[in-house]
């Protein structure tokens, strides 16, 4: 047994640059959530830096010897000063511990994980969005699951004929469909995916954490979220270049409300059909493209009795460009886009101050993940948005500093209908210029198990802001 596992280069690299950024959001969303009183922007950008970095945690098992069990675990310390366009200032210290533990037998055939998190926020005086200035959250289980594989026991203890790759899975892990748009979220859930000829399938019942942040924020009990999943996607892995995809998605939601409004009812429930692909054009310009139709039903503002036919659609399409050189340079371009509803004047997610006059909902929400910047972080509703990167080592021969990495992002946020609302409530101009945003980020593994990241974003308000104010946001810290 190992006190600490020591990642393969390739995985390290990845996690330091990330983690660093990112991690420390998922605790502080369930702390505050559950308080009411954030604004939607900054819990919206907790959300997005949270799903980078589940996503990014995740990890592939070693399965080449009979039993192993490896143990580990990662501490960041960080420092935030941000503006979030209601406060002039905010600052914030944060440590988080988390401890994993991994076991893997019989060749692969039984693997398990979990990961256990703990975190202490630490606001300066009148910052903090609750009556909570120190608060320690935790531990609580962040990851927890059982895989059993179905296909390589049967070779092993049974036929050696057996034609196609079968596993089960159970417990709380990251659940990503296609690129992500619609669906990127932890779930408690059962999965049974098979692989044959090319085609990979996967069928996925699940329940959302009770910690979960709610999509719709006027509803009492907000930060909790009670919402079931059905989810089948096919992917086709026959190609050298390209790997197709298709899904359709159920989400029905439980939430109650607490205390009760009988003259408003809350629930959102919604289906996703989607497809597009990932792969390479040409050599080295990658590219992934998702196209998403949302159907189902919610409910307006102040409707209890009758509820609106939701009829939206997102899409997305990114590329990015590696070029052959040793400072290891990429340029990244995305256009995200998620349809609106006119008629949504209050929010593009929330029943209260949702759809009034009409019965069609034409607002996508989703429960997905995408970058949208680090100041502004817009949900993926009523929104029009392009972002422009490139990042770059600029000193590969150097031994000290071969792995540091800087970057930078540029945003430019439209509304689809300019005078419906965006997920900023300070968005308060029925104008469809939302603004503009630049991000700068170094990122910088110091040694094999300490890095140092730093990030800085600025957005600057359009037209449909009355405050002009630029708004700032900085990170700095480390992991161990």
């Amino acid at each position: 047994m190992e006190a600490r596992r020591i990642l393969p280069t390739r995985d390290r690299i990845n996690l330091v640059a990330v983690v660093a950024v990112v991690c420390l959001f998922a605790a502080m969303c369930d702390a505050i959530a559950q308080e009411g009183g954030p604004s939607s922007s900054f819990l919206e950008r907790q959300r997005s830096l949270d799903r980078e970095n589940q996503r990014k945690l995740q990890r592939d098992l070693p399965v080449d010897q009979r039993f192993q069990l490896d143990a580990g675990g990662w501490f960041n310390s960080y420092f935030f000063l941000f503006d979030d366009g209601e406060n002039s200032s905010r600052t914030l210290r944060q440590n988080e511990l988390r401890l994993w533990t991994s076991i893997t037998a019989d060749e692969g055939i039984h693997e398990g994980y979990a990961r256990m998190r703990a975190t202490y926020l630490d606001w300066n005086h009148g910052d903090s969005f609750t009556p909570n200035e120190d608060d320690l959250d935790g531990p609580n289980l962040e990851r927890g699951w059982y895989q059993f594989d179905i296909a390589r026991a049967v070779r092993r203890y049974g036929s050696e004929q057996f034609p196609m790759e079968l596993k089960a899975k159970v417990g709380r892990d990251l659940v990503t469909i296609g690129t992500g748009y619609a669906i990127d979220l932890p779930l408690d859930h059962v999965m049974m995916q098979s692989e044959y000829k090319g085609f990979e399938s996967t069928l996925i019942l699940g329940r959302t954490p009770s910690s979960t942040e709610n999509i719709d924020r006027s509803r009492p009990v907000a930060g909790q979220s009670e919402r079931t999943f059905w989810i089948f996607e096919e992917k086709y892995k026959g190609f050298d270049s390209h790997e197709p995809f298709a899904y359709i998605a159920w989400q029905t939601d439980h939430t109650h409300e607490d205390p009760p409004n009988y003259l408003q009812e809350y629930e959102y429930d919604s289906a996703y059909i989607g497809w597009g692909s990932t792969g390479e054009l040409v050599d080295n310009l990658r590219y992934s493209t998702e196209w998403v139709l949302e159907r189902g039903n919610s409910f307006g503002d102040r409707r209890y009795l009758h509820s609106d036919d939701i009829k939206a659609w997102g899409f997305d399409q990114r590329l990015d460009y590696y070029f052959r050189h040793k400072c290891k340079p990429v340029i990244s371009a995305e256009y995200m886009f998620a349809s609106g509803d006119a008629n949504r004047l209050g929010s593009p997610t929330n029943a209260e101050g949702g759809n009034i006059n009409d019965h069609v909902d034409h607002s996508f929400v989703g429960f997905g993940f995408r970058d949208t910047g680090l100041s502004f972080s817009p949900r993926l509703s009523n929104l029009h948005a392009w972002r422009l990167g490139g990042s770059f080592r600029p000193l590969p021969e150097v031994e000290m500093t071969k792995e540091l990495e800087l970057g930078t992002d540029y945003y430019l946020y439209y509304k689809n209908k300019s005078v419906a609302a965006v997920s900023d409530g300070l968005a308060d101009v029925q104008s469809g210029y939302l603004g503009w945003e630049m991000d700068y980020y170094a990122n910088w593994r110091i040694f094999n198990d300490l890095s140092y990241t730093i990030r800085f974003g600025a957005f600057f308000p359009g037209s449909a802001f009355s405050d002009q104010t630029t708004r700032t946001f900085l990170l700095t810290g480390i992991t161990w």
